[in-house]
C-alpha cells in the first residue's frame, strides 16, 4: 500500500492487516496519529490514559510484526489496550469507551476477535498465554501467544507461577515485559539495543544452538559449565538472570518508543526457534502528552479533560469520597493507638491509605499486586498484637479468599477488612463490581460483616473495627462521594450485631444493608403517600444478624423486604434462614429479598446500573405492592 507522505495513515488502517501494508518508514507517523487519536478520545470519555500512551509504539510494532488475530495478543489488566482497540476495527466506537452500551475499558472476548482473553485484574496474562500456546502445540496449530505484562503486574506471584511452568510452550510463547517505571531496568540506549538485536538474531541463536549440541557431546559437567557460563555472561551484560532461571530466554532491555530498535528485535523473536522468550521493553507512562508526563500519576485514570490544557473536568466541592473518609478516620485513630497499621495492595490512593501513610509512614504498607500476601501479612501482624486494616477493593479481595479463610477466619485473628468499591461501580463494569463480598464473608464462622449506609456510618464502623479484638471484622462501602451527611467529631463504637430503626411505621418494614438505605427512605415516602406506614431499618450488620430487631419487625408488620447491593447469599438469605428456623413465616408474613441480579452487569452510569438491578426506590415500592396484592389474593382465596 502506498500513500503520499501527507496522507493521514490512521484513516487507512481498519485492521492490523492494513497496518502490515504500510511501509516501515512511516510507522512513526502512524504512531503519532494513533497517540493523538487516543488523547482526543479519552478527553471526551475519561478513562485510563497514561498506560495507553506508554504503549503506542509497542502496540503498532506488535501488530505490524505478528499475525494477529491468529497470533494471540493478551494484554495484562487491559487498561493500556485503547490503542490496540483503535487499530483492531473499533476506532469508530472509541468515543463510547466506558459508556453504557459502548466499548469496555478493558479487553473483552465478546467485543472483538482481537481480544482473545478478557482482562481487568492483574497478572493473568502469562498463565492465559501459556494456555493458548500449549493448546496450539497439542493440536499442531500455527500461531504464537504474546503476553504484554507491566512491571507492576510482575509483583504478583501468579506471574511467576506461570513463568515457572512456561518451558513446555517452547517458542510459541513470548512475554513482553513493559517496564514503565524503570524499577528493574538496566540503562537503555544504543548499546543495549544493539545487544538485544544481537542476542535475538538468528545468527546468534544458530551459533548458540550449535555450541549447545557440541557441548552435549562432552561430559555432563563440562556441558553444564559451558551452558551456565553463556547464560551468566549474557545476564551480566543485558540483565535478566532471574528470567533465565525461570526458563525464559531473555532479550533486552529495549527502548519501547524506538521503532527502529523494537521492530527488528520482535521480528527476530517471532522467527526464533528458541523459547519461551521474554522481551524486556522500557516505556514511559504518559509518553507524548505533556500534562500526563508531568503528572505524578502520569494521568493513569482521568475524568473528561481539555486536550489542549490537560485540565480535568472534575466536579469541585461536594461530599468527600468514601475512601478519603476512611483514610482520614484511620489516620486520626492511629494518633492515639500505635497498634493500628494499614495495608494496601498497590492501591494507596484508591483506598485512602495514602492519607494514612502521610501521617504514619512507618505503619503503612503497600505490598504491590499481592492480595494473598497482604491478607496473610495482616494475619501475622494481628497474631503479634497489632491492629491491621487490610484496605482492599471488594473485587480484588476475591483473589485472596483462601487466605481469608485459612489464615484469618480459622485462626480467629482480628484482621480488619476495609472493603472499598462495594456494590456496582459504573464505568469499570463487571470486573470491578463489589457484588460478592457479603456472601463470601458472611458464610465464614468467626466473621463480623458490616456495611456503611453513609460516610458518617463509615466513621463509626472504622472506629468499631479498630476496637474489635475478638476476631476478624469487615466493613464495606461504595465507590465515589458520600451523600453529604455531617461527619461525627467523635466516632461511636457500635454494638456488634445491632441495627437501628431510622423511620417508624406499622405495615411495611424495609430492612436495608448499606447505601441503599436512602433509596429505602424515598420508597417509604412513596408508600406512606399510598397509606402504607413504613418502617425503615438500617441493619448495619449482615453478620451477626440483629435477630431481636428482625423478629420484632416480622411479628408486627405485614410485609418485610430486605434490600442490599450484593449478590444472592447475603443479608436476604440470612434473614430468610433465620425466619424459617424460627417459624416466623407460618402466619402469612410476606418476606421479599431485593439484591443484585444473578448476572454480570456491563459498565454504565451507576444510577442506570441500579435501575437495571431493580434496586432503586420505584422498584422497592413495586416489590411491596406486589407482595400486598399477593397477600390479598391469598386471603380472599382462603376465605372462599
Amino acid at each position: 500500500m502506498s500513500q503520499r507522505p501527507d496522507t493521514p495513515l490512521l484513516d487507512t488502517v481498519a485492521t492490523p492487516q492494513d497496518l502490515r501494508q504500510i511501509d516501515k518508514s512511516r510507522l512513526r507517523q502512524l504512531s503519532d496519529e494513533l497517540r493523538a487519536e487516543m488523547i482526543d478520545a479519552v478527553g471526551s470519555t475519561g478513562g485510563h490514559l497514561g498506560s495507553g500512551l506508554g504503549v503506542v509504539e509497542l502496540t503498532v510494532a506488535i501488530h505490524y510484526v505478528f499475525n494477529t488475530p491468529e497470533d494471540k495478543l493478551i494484554w495484562d489488566v487491559g487498561h493500556q489496550a485503547y490503542p490496540h482497540k483503535i487499530l483492531t476495527g473499533r476506532r469508530d466506537r472509541i468515543r463510547t469507551l466506558r459508556q453504557g452500551g459502548g466499548l469496555s475499558g478493558f479487553t473483552k472476548r465478546s467485543e472483538s476477535e482481537y481480544d482473545p482473553f478478557g482482562a481487568a485484574h492483574s497478572s493473568t496474562s502469562i498463565s492465559a498465554s501459556l494456555g493458548f500456546a500449549v493448546a496450539n502445540k497439542l493440536n499442531d496449530r500455527p500461531g504464537k501467544a504474546i503476553a504484554v505484562i507491566g512491571d507492576g503486574a510482575m509483583s504478583a506471584g501468579m506471574a511467576y507461577e506461570a513463568m515457572n511452568n512456561a518451558e513446555q510452550a517452547g517458542n510459541r510463547l513470548i512475554v513482553i515485559l513493559n517496564d514503565n517505571d524503570m524499577s528493574i531496568a538496566p540503562p537503555v540506549g544504543g548499546l543495549s539495543a544493539y545487544l538485544a538485536r544481537m542476542v535475538s538474531s538468528s545468527e546468534y541463536l544458530g551459533l548458540r544452538s550449535l555450541a549447545s549440541r557440541i557441548s552435549k557431546k562432552l561430559s555432563r559437567r563440562v556441558h553444564s559449565g559451558l551452558e551456565k557460563a553463556e547464560e551468566y555472561t549474557r545476564g551480566m551484560v543485558t540483565g535478566g538472570t532471574l528470567f533465565e532461571e525461570l526458563g525464559f530466554y531473555y532479550v533486552g532491555p529495549i527502548d519501547g518508543h524506538d521503532l527502529d530498535h523494537l521492530i527488528p528485535v520482535l521480528e527476530n523473536v517471532r522467527d526464533s526457534e528458541q523459547g519461551p522468550i521474554l522481551v524486556h521493553v522500557v516505556t514511559k507512562k504518559g509518553k507524548g502528552y505533556g500534562p500526563a508526563e508531568d503528572s505524578a500519576d502520569k494521568y493513569h485514570g482521568v475524568a473528561k479533560f481539555d486536550v489542549i490544557t490537560g485540565e480535568q473536568k472534575k466536579s469541585s466541592g461536594g461530599p468527600p469520597a468514601y475512601q478519603n473518609v476512611f483514610g482520614d478516620t484511620l489516620a486520626k485513630l492511629a494518633e492515639t493507638d500505635p497498634r493500628i497499621c494499614a495495608i494496601t495492595a498497590a492501591m494507596p490512593s484508591g483506598t485512602g491509605v495514602d492519607r494514612f501513610a502521610k501521617a504514619h509512614p512507618e505503619r503503612a504498607f503497600d505490598v504491590g499486586i499481592a492480595e494473598q500476601h497482604g491478607v496473610t501479612f495482616a494475619a501475622g501482624l494481628a497474631a503479634q498484637g497489632m491492629r491491621p486494616f487490610a484496605a482492599i477493593y471488594s473485587t480484588f479481595l476475591q483473589r485472596a479468599y483462601d487466605q481469608v479463610v485459612h489464615d484469618v477466619a480459622i485462626q480467629n485473628l482480628p484482621v480488619r477488612f476495609a472493603i472499598d468499591r462495594a456494590g456496582l461501580v459504573g464505568a469499570d463494569g463487571a470486573t470491578h463490581a463489589g457484588a460478592f463480598d457479603v456472601t463470601y464473608l458472611a458464610s465464614l464462622p468467626n466473621f463480623v460483616v458490616m456495611a456503611a449506609a453513609d460516610e458518617a456510618e463509615l466513621v463509626h464502623m472504622t472506629y468499631t473495627a479498630a476496637e474489635y479484638d475478638t476476631g476478624p471484622i469487615a466493613f464495606r462501602y461504595p465507590r465515589g462521594a458520600g451523600i453529604g451527611v455531617p461527619l461525627p467529631e467523635t466516632p461511636e463504637k457500635l454494638e456488634i450485631g445491632k441495627g437501628r430503626v431510622v423511620r417508624e411505621g406499622s405495615k411495611i418494614a424495609l430492612l436495608s444493608l448499606g447505601t441503599r438505605l436512602h433509596e429505602a427512605l424515598k420508597a417509604a415516602d412513596q408508600l406512606e403517600a399510598k397509606g402504607l406506614p413504613t418502617t425503615v431499618a438500617d441493619m448495619r450488620f449482615a453478620k451477626p444478624l440483629d435477630t431481636a430487631l428482625i423478629e420484632k419487625l416480622m411479628r408486627t408488620h405485614e410485609v418485610v423486604v430486605t434490600i442490599e447491593e450484593a449478590a444472592i447469599g447475603g443479608l436476604g438469605a440470612h434473614v430468610l434462614t433465620f425466619a424459617s428456623d424460627e417459624g416466623l413465616t407460618d402466619a402469612g408474613l410476606k418476606i421479599r429479598t431485593m439484591r443484585l441480579p444473578d448476572m454480570f452487569q456491563d459498565h454504565d452510569d451507576p444510577v442506570k446500573q441500579y435501575d437495571e438491578a431493580r434496586l432503586n426506590a420505584p422498584h422497592i415500592v413495586e416489590t411491596v405492592l406486589k407482595a400486598l396484592r399477593h397477600n390479598s389474593a391469598g386471603v380472599a382465596e382462603a376465605r372462599a
